[in-house]
């Protein structure tokens, strides 16, 4: 899940919520929307990757 932030920068948060905080978990800020959404895909390949 990618969202913008206010300095224009994008975050990456996961998928899931954290059962413990109910919030999203941090996966990094990048300066661009391409950025965020290679380190996505980097991410999803890793999960599933054996």
């Amino acid at each position: 899940m990618i969202r913008k932030l206010k300095s224009g920068e994008y975050r990456l948060y996961s998928r899931k919520t954290d059962p413990k905080t109910h919030k999203r978990r941090n996966l990094g800020t990048f300066s661009s929307l391409e950025g965020a959404k290679k380190h996505e895909q980097e991410v999803q390949y890793f999960k599933h990757a054996k």
